[in-house]
C-alpha cells in the first residue's frame, strides 16, 4: 500500500534531477543530456504548466542506466521546470529503494521509470510508468515490425514530442484532480 507517510519518507529521501543524474556513469550523464538538450517545451505547453495552483509532490523511480528513463527522464525534468513552486519533482533510484519498487510493481515486473504523482500532502493520486502511449506505440512500431533498428538508434523529435505531450496530459490530469479535490478545495477554501 502506498500510503502518504511512506511516501513522505521515500520523498524525503530522494534527489533533484542533477544530483540524481550526478549518481549515472559518464555516459549515462551523457544520454541524459542529450536527450534533455533536444527537447523544449512549446510555449502553449508552458503556459499550461505554468497556470497550475495546486502543488503536487512526484516522485519519479528510476534508474539512470536505464533507456527509458534516459529517453523520459528528461521530459519529467523539463515540464517540472515550467513551474517548479508547484511542481516539485525528485528522483529515486529503483534498486536502491527497493521497497518502493516492490509496492510499484507493472505485470509483476520492477519496471522504470515509475512517476508516483501525490498530492501536497503527499496523498497518492495517480502512477503513469514506466512507458507513455506514444513510446509504447513508437516501440512496437519498431519492434513489431518486419525489421527492428539497431541498438542506441537516434529517438526521433516526433517521438519525443508526442512522449513529451503524454507526460504533460498527465501532469495536467493529476492538476485538474487535486483542483477539484473536494478534500482539497476545504482546505485552502476555493
Amino acid at each position: 500500500m502506498l500510503d502518504a507517510a511512506f511516501l513522505e519518507k521515500k520523498f524525503s529521501q530522494s534527489l533533484d534531477y542533477d544530483a540524481y543524474l550526478a549518481t549515472g556513469k559518464p555516459e549515462h550523464q551523457e544520454a541524459w543530456t542529450k536527450i534533455y538538450n533536444q527537447l523544449a517545451l512549446t510555449d502553449e505547453q508552458k503556459t499550461l504548466i505554468g497556470g497550475f495552483t495546486r502543488e503536487m509532490q512526484v516522485l519519479v523511480v528510476s534508474g539512470t542506466w536505464c533507456g527509458d528513463c534516459v529517453a523520459q527522464g528528461p521530459m519529467l525534468q523539463r515540464i517540472a521546470e515550467a513551474n517548479p513552486g508547484v511542481v516539485h519533482l525528485r528522483w529515486v533510484d529503483r534498486d536502491e529503494h527497493a521497497d518502493l519498487a516492490e509496492r510499484i510493481k507493472i505485470n509483476q515486473g520492477l519496471r522504470v521509470p515509475n512517476v508516483l504523482f501525490m498530492a501536497e500532502d503527499f496523498e497518492f493520486v495517480s502512477m503513469l510508468g514506466d512507458r507513455t502511449i506514444s513510446r509504447y506505440r513508437a516501440m512496437a512500431a519498431k519492434q513489431l515490425a518486419a525489421a527492428c533498428p539497431l541498438p542506441g538508434a537516434p529517438v526521433t523529435d516526433e517521438e519525443l514530442n508526442a512522449t513529451t505531450q503524454d507526460w504533460l496530459d498527465e501532469f495536467e490530469r493529476v492538476h485538474l484532480l487535486l483542483r477539484t479535490s473536494t478534500r482539497l478545495r476545504q482546505k485552502h477554501g476555493d
